[in-house]
């Protein structure tokens, strides 16, 4: 386990807004950076990302309980989520999803006439997004270890990643030299100063410390992308919920309190109803190219 200093200050002025067992989530006293502390090894999160990760029997501090049981719940929301192409990106082009996970987000995209690529650590995913998906171009890896030309690709997508990197600065300029002069980022993570998050608190569902080290407001990912070379055009948490499973919603409720699972557990008689909820404590953005950088 290692101790980190904030992304943005390099320093160790932090103050302890909870502790959770062996680990502290903190704010940087200087710029407002909110992270975990300390953290795994560099190579123990590398590897974290495989089979137990997507199959987890404790989804509620680590990964996902079912990931691919819910393939059908994951297209229906990236086909929302894709009009945000259709918004700023009218015409398909060249999309690189970056942890893409089983490819669901490239499947909507290529059904729509996208020319896809993804690039995804964990190697059970890649397989069925080869395999079931029928999806080509799948690297295995991340952003900074795979190959790719520069200036090729008219979006690059990060869905529920920039929380999980250890260096996401590193990682960000490494998009801006991937995307064409007038490509866009788009991606997703939390919102850590949003109400729910604050009604929440500790029982917050995105304080997952083994996995997620950074908790991002909107000030302090606008810092970072203007850090990386980018111009935010829009942040918002439309877009930012999902079509969820009985099975998921009563998990997720367990984090609050297991009473509550056990509460409501009379949803699971309806499995095969999904709905879609958005508690507006996610942000969803989209960014160009700063001209100035």
């Amino acid at each position: 386990m290692r101790e980190m200093p904030c992304l943005f200050c390099g320093t160790h002025d932090e103050r302890v807004r909870f502790h959770d067992g062996a680990y502290r989530v903190v704010e940087c006293s200087r710029c407002g950076l909110v992270y975990v502390n300390p953290r795994l090894p560099t190579e123990q999160l590398h590897e974290m990302y495989q089979d137990e990760y997507w199959n987890s029997d404790r989804a509620k501090e680590f990964g996902y309980a079912q990931y691919l049981s819910d393939a059908d719940n994951y297209i229906r929301t990236y086909q929302r989520r894709a009009a945000l192409l259709d918004a700023f990106k009218p015409r398909p082009g060249r999309v690189l999803d970056v942890g893409c996970a089983a490819g669901f987000f490239l499947k909507v995209c290529r059904d729509k006439g996208w020319q896809t690529e993804g690039i995804e650590i964990a190697r059970p995913m890649i397989e069925y997004a080869e395999q079931s998906l029928g999806l080509s171009n799948m690297h295995r890896g991340d952003l900074l270890s795979v190959d790719l030309p520069e200036a090729s690709f008219d979006v690059l997508s990060m869905w529920d990643v920039i929380e999980h990197l250890e260096e996401p600065l590193e990682h960000l300029h490494r998009a801006r030299k991937l995307l064409r002069e007038d490509g866009i980022l788009v991606l997703e993570t939390q919102n850590v100063d949003s109400r729910f998050a604050k009604i929440m608190g500790r029982r917050w569902q995105h304080y997952k410390h083994e996995e997620h080290l950074y908790h991002f407001s909107p000030s302090t990912l606008d810092h970072l992308l203007r850090q990386a070379g980018f111009e935010v055009l829009r942040n918002t948490p439309r877009g930012g919920g999902k079509y969820v499973s009985m099975d998921f919603l009563v998990e997720r409720v367990g984090k609050i309190h297991p009473v509550l699972s056990a509460l409501a557990s009379p949803l699971l008689l309806m499995r095969g109803f999904a709905p879609y909820i958005n508690l507006l404590d996610e942000m969803v953005v989209v960014a160009c190219k700063s001209p100035d950088a």
